[in-house]
């Protein structure tokens, strides 16, 4: 397993997750709306983007599984958001706590970021249960903060300070 940049040839397998209505069901955007073109699209942008930084997760073959984020990168309060999604067939192997260890060692040790935090819908237990079970700490739920679909979803933040994290590294 590795973490690299974004390659065009990234774009199939991205749209097949992104499409893949279990997964979709946990985003914020409308898979329907996502083509091959926009989806490479995303990754040329993604390359010269300084407020984000996305990479591919791939195997030991380099095939693409899936992509793990810092977002909204805030250099002045040394911070920034994360974010994972896995092709289904990554899923339940290792390939998120390997991508979430390695996105987090570019934020505090690259990036010298102090605090990196996300949300997630409050139904998506599965994510819950890794974020959870990794180390992030829960700091709160935001009622009904989002229109979704149809209905009101409640978002669980989270997040891992740099000495947080250290100090899981020691244990």
């Amino acid at each position: 397993m590795k973490i690299r940049d974004l390659h065009k040839n990234d774009a199939e397998r991205m749209l097949e997750w992104m499409q893949n209505p279990d997964i979709a069901d946990n985003f914020r955007f409308e898979p329907s709306n996502i083509d091959i073109s926009t989806t490479t699209s995303f990754i040329e942008a993604s390359l010269n983007n300084t407020s984000s930084q996305h990479y591919a997760v791939t195997d030991d073959e380099d095939r693409y599984m899936g992509t793990v984020s810092l977002k909204n990168i805030d250099f002045e309060n040394k911070n920034a958001e994360y974010a994972i999604s896995l092709h289904m067939d990554a899923i339940g192997k290792g390939y998120a706590k390997f991508a979430t260890n390695a996105i987090l060692d570019i934020a505090f040790n690259k990036l010298k970021l102090n605090r990196v935090y996300l949300n997630v819908l409050s139904k998506n237990i599965r994510a819950i249960k890794f974020y959870e079970k990794y180390g992030f700490i829960f700091e709160g739920e935001s009622k009904e903060h989002l229109f979704h679909k149809g209905n009101f979803e409640s978002l669980r933040w989270y997040r891992i300070l740099a000495s947080e994290k250290e100090a899981m590294d020691k244990s």
